[in-house]
């Protein structure tokens, strides 16, 4: 009987399917290293400045760029390289307290109302609505117009606005995490709640708190740049990136720098944010779903 000779040709594996990016993309790092760069600047810009803030250098108004004055000269011939550093100060420093205070009041109530009986989960969370109905922009006018504008004023209102938002998201993932065996294996033996919170349900969901933290940084750089276009945010003599822009607005028939570049500020620092934290949703995402 003849020998049957089965050839057998090796599969060939499906390269597609097990892809994973090895390294962050450029785009992220783009992302990243604007905001570096910007966080750098709210640091350190006031002692970069070349020229005192309010000190009138030059005769000629909405100067062009020069060596003397690369981002030209503003309505009252004020340097506007000066300007802009120190104005980036106010609108990261802002941003970025405003953000974190939102995002854990957010993350707190959140948790709070997972661990707690129904009647107080239901207040919080019908609060927590009331206060997610309301426009950001709306709400931040009816403060200022009751209050009057000042520092305190902007970052509570925008706390306001937007820990509704992250308390939204952290309850979301708090209540599946709060579902699983090793919280429910807590309660059995006994450990209170403050300890379920802290411990057993906030740790793993860190990542997703971080993220959405960034994206409230962005809104709240729009949301102040905004109040201070509209003269209702920072008050002179001190200047943010949208009241260089407001104040500067005679420039814009003749494309003056002074009003150009703290635009083009904005737009980078807000870009930078959310490369950044797609990049990190992204990665995040492949890390759960690729099991």
């Amino acid at each position: 009987m003849n020998n049957l000779i089965v050839k057998s040709t090796p599969a060939t594996p499906d390269l597609s399917a097990g892809k994973v990016s090895s390294g962050p993309s450029w785009l992220g790092l783009v992302g990243a290293a604007v905001c570096v760069i910007w966080l750098l600047v709210a640091l350190f810009g006031p002692w970069l400045a070349p020229h005192p803030v309010g000190e009138v250098v030059s005769d000629n108004i909405f100067e062009g760029l020069s060596a003397a004055y690369p981002f030209g000269t503003d309505y009252l011939g004020r340097d506007m390289l000066s300007r802009v550093l120190v104005g980036a100060r106010f609108t990261v420093g802002l941003a970025l307290v405003a953000a974190i205070l939102a995002s854990g009041l957010g993350t707190g109530c959140a948790l709070l109302s997972v661990v707690s009986p129904k009647w107080l989960d239901e207040i919080i969370s019908r609060l927590m609505d009331a206060f997610i109905s309301i426009p950001s922009k709306m709400l931040a006018l009816i403060m200022v117009s009751a209050f009057g504008s000042s520092v305190t004023l902007l970052i509570c209102t925008a706390v306001l606005s937007f820990s509704p938002g992250a308390f939204r998201i952290a309850r979301s993932m708090a209540v599946n995490i709060e579902a699983l065996e090793y919280v429910q294996v807590a309660r059995t033996r006994g450990e209170r709640r403050l300890y379920i919170a802290c411990v057993e349900i906030l740790p793993n969901m860190l990542n997703p708190v971080l993220t959405d933290l960034g994206l409230r940084f962005g809104f709240i750089v729009l949301l102040l740049s905004g109040m201070s276009f509209l003269g209702l945010g920072v008050q002179p003599p001190d200047a943010d990136l949208g009241s260089l822009v407001r104040e500067n607005i005679g420039g814009l028939g003749q494309g003056a720098p002074a009003i150009v570049l703290p635009a083009l500020a904005i737009g980078t620092l807000t870009i930078g944010v959310n490369l950044f934290i797609d990049r990190l949703s992204s990665r995040r995402s492949r890390r759960t779903g690729g099991h």
